[in-house]
């Protein structure tokens, strides 16, 4: 029954721990995209 508990609560924590570094793939994609879009920032704008 131990074993049960634990194999539940340990695919928990993977789940979640592939879901956190799926997150942060496509955060970090997402920010290298923008600063090839924009390289002087946001905050150098020229308007």
């Amino acid at each position: 029954m131990i074993a049960v508990i634990f194999h539940f609560w340990l695919g928990l924590l993977l789940v979640l721990a592939g879901g956190l570094v799926t997150v942060a793939l496509v955060g970090g994609y997402i920010k290298q995209v923008t600063a090839a879009k924009y390289p002087n920032g946001k905050r150098n704008r020229e308007d």
